[in-house]
């Protein structure tokens, strides 16, 4: 089930929720907005291009042609921005606590993470020690049930289905634990597909490009085994690349993998025996620390079948050397240099196209975040996110809310009782705003300031044992899914809930001081999209209570999927690199998004305004600083790679193609006299209106 995030990088809302009960801290209000005097960059426009034309160059064209990537980053954005400056506050979190010698409780911990990871001299010096029992155990396995059990206890919840970003795991399954999608009073685990070293089938089967890399691909392998000193490297890398070729094969697409429906398979115990055999499942249930569970909902079941089958048929020691590689690769960024730098070579700069790999204080501040998250974001919000900023977002979500409550009442197409339902499930979305009622806890997470990658496997594994521990308990609906520190937002429609996280409500989505036009086109969209999430081509399949069910009536639900079909049409279209087009299925959820969240968050602009007209700020009307707001959000540079890879594997269209989501919108052609003719026209009856 996909978590709906509102970020472009990638595979979705109880009674609404007041804010959180904890009080953000001293963080001060600003007064004055980022950019220029009411909020919008206009020094980035370029006036030169039409609006109708190309309204991203209109809104963005001097800075897409000023503003180089950094050299560390495969592409670059107004998130990428925010997420800078996040990461330097947290940096400087984690730091204070580094060097307070008398800290305790989590600070300690995160001081001591942190430590560790960025004592290079150390981790030189320990070699391989720090992987070397885990090696040895791989070498230590004689048969398939003792594979099966390996490969059990390579399991962890680090794919987040939420989060269709995360469903690429190397580890040969992934598991994340949340309701069932058929009885939300209980928890369930959710095993889905994994094993690649690269990040989608199409890499070990498509041709052209793909079939370069992957020669780089076993080239990596190569190189990492023989830095390891691991006998005959380049046939093992050569086995080890046909086993995930063929891995490759049985997986399920991102189209496949991306329908809900399709991925609501509860195996038993013995459907696992019958269904996949191949792998000792009592063995590997043992070694994932869930011999007790009696089912599981099998995400894609065709793949867990086929990896199976492989598990029984390729030799034992090619899967050795697979796992061993696998091993080295992952702990490689904590192993020494020669480890680390391989790592980049292939992933950073082949893989993405990314010329420098970032300094070694970021790395270790995302190290940190990933690990002890809560804890740096307890501090965080204190530090900087105000109580200002947190009432002026209720004040937005519920302008919002309402908005799209009138966008429910006004469809002329949709029955009375699917309204009825549509209805039940907006008034009851719950919003989290800011940060997490209850912080976690981190008590039982073992941090030593001399193992950075032991630091990282506990890590892993508190992580995991918390997931699975939530198998034993009532369904809570209090877990935040992204950190205070993290430039997103998200809708969960199992939980039906929306979370908004402190990092984000920042300029250019959000500012106190700035023009109400400015923010209802950055986080008044932003929210507009994660509301919709609860409706689109995902979220729609759900009801109130997360069930998932039809609720829709067979003639509603026509209409509705309908025009998804056209708005997946309109972006097939768009072609990102020459060859390279949109994938309009893939993107549709977030697409709809776009389309309604921008036509709620101008419903309720107007609905700010009580019924006047706002004033003309530096020669542009409310209702242009409104679209201009929304495109300014999604400017955006890529390197090649790093596209290519957006658009082969990503839910979100790239943002130069989001900012022509203004082309379904009545408004913005009256604002921009946008005119038959020009390059984005569309005639009424092709502009796509979902909601």
């Amino acid at each position: 089930m996909n978590r709906r995030a509102f970020l472009m990088s990638a595979p979705a809302f109880a009674l609404v929720s007041a804010a959180c009960s904890q009080q953000g801290g001293g963080a001060p209000a600003r007064t004055t907005p980022v950019f220029g005097t009411f909020g919008l960059d206009t020094a980035g426009m370029d006036r030169s291009v039409a609006p109708g034309d190309d309204f991203f160059g209109y809104a963005n064209g001097t800075w897409a042609r000023t503003t180089e990537i950094p050299a560390d980053r495969s592409s670059f954005n107004s998130f990428t921005r925010l997420a800078i400056q996040a990461d330097e506050r947290t940096k400087v979190i984690i730091e204070e606590a580094a060097a307070d010698n008398q800290a305790e409780g989590d600070r300690r911990k995160i001081g001591d993470f942190y430590t560790a990871f960025m004592n290079e001299n150390a981790i030189e010096a320990a070699g391989l020690t720090p992987v070397r029992d885990e090696l040895a155990a791989i070498a230590a396995i004689r048969d398939t049930s003792g594979l099966s059990r390996a490969l059990g206890l390579t399991l962890r919840a680090d794919v987040d289905l939420l989060n269709a970003t995360n469903f690429y795991t190397d580890r040969l399954f992934g598991l994340w634990v949340s309701q069932d999608f058929d009885e939300p009073s209980r928890n369930a685990p959710y095993l889905v597909q994994g094993g690649l070293g690269m990040p989608d089938r199409a890499f070990y089967l498509d041709g052209g490009d793909m079939a370069a890399m992957r020669q780089s691909y076993r080239a990596h392998i190569v190189q990492v085994l023989t830095l390891a000193q691991i006998a005959d490297p380049e046939a093992k890398a050569g086995a080890i690349l046909a086993l995930e070729t063929a891995i490759a094969g049985v997986h399920a697409t991102a189209e496949q993998t991306n329908d809900v429906r399709a991925g609501n398979n509860h195996w038993s115990q013995a459907d696992f025996d019958a269904r996949a055999p191949g792998i000792d499942w009592t063995a590997w249930r043992d070694g994932a620390g869930l011999s007790q569970q009696g089912s599981f909902v099998v995400w894609q079941p065709a793949a867990i079948t086929g990896i199976a089958a492989l598990v029984g048929s390729q030799a034992l020691d090619i899967w050795k050397d697979y796992l061993t590689f696998h091993a080295l690769d992952r702990a490689s960024p904590y192993l020494p240099r020669a480890f680390d730098q391989e790592h980049f070579s292939f992933y950073g700069s082949t893989l993405s196209g990314t010329p420098e790999q970032a300094p070694r204080w970021r790395r270790g501040v995302d190290a940190v975040n990933a690990a002890l998250g809560e804890a740096v974001g307890q501090i965080y919000v204190e530090r900087h996110f105000s109580d200002n900023a947190r009432t002026a977002m209720q004040a937005l979500v519920a302008n919002l809310m309402t908005a799209f409550g009138h966008r429910i009442d006004n469809l002329d197409w949709m029955s009375d009782q699917t309204r009825a339902a549509a209805r039940r499930k907006l008034e009851t979305l719950d919003v989290s705003i800011g940060y997490p009622d209850a912080w976690r806890d981190y008590s039982a997470l073992e941090v030593r300031p001399d193992q950075a990658w032991g630091n990282v496997q506990r890590a892993g594994l508190f992580e995991y044992q918390r997931n699975i521990a939530k198998l034993s308990r009532p369904v809570t609906h209090d877990e935040w899914y992204m950190l205070p520190q993290t430039v997103n937002a998200l809708n969960v429609p199992l939980e039906n809930r929306l979370i908004f996280p402190a990092a984000i409500l920042e300029a250019p989505f959000f500012d106190e001081a700035a023009d109400a036009a400015i923010n209802y086109g950055g986080i008044g969209v932003v929210i507009g999209h994660e509301i919709t999430h609860s409706f689109d081509s995902t979220g729609a399949l759900f009801d109130e209570t997360g069930r998932l069910r039809n609720w829709w009536t067979p003639e509603d639900l026509a209409r509705f999927e309908a025009a998804g079909r056209a708005l997946a049409a309109q972006f097939d279209a768009y072609e990102a690199l020459p060859g390279v087009h949109l994938n309009g299925t893939l993107e549709l959820g977030e697409n709809i998004a776009d389309v309604a969240g921008l036509a709620t968050a101008y419903d309720a602009y107007r609905l700010s305004l009580t019924g006047g007209e706002a004033p003309v700020l530096e020669g542009f009307t409310g209702d242009q600083r409104f679209y201009l707001g929304f495109a300014q959000v999604w400017r955006a540079k890529y390197r090649d790679p790093a596209l290519r890879n957006a658009v082969l594997t990503g839910v979100h269209a790239p943002g130069p193609w989001r900012a022509r989501t203004v082309r379904n919108q009545d408004p913005w052609y009256a604002a921009f006299d946008v005119q038959p003719g020009q390059a984005l026209y569309l005639a009424e009856p092709d502009r796509v209106e979902v909601w």
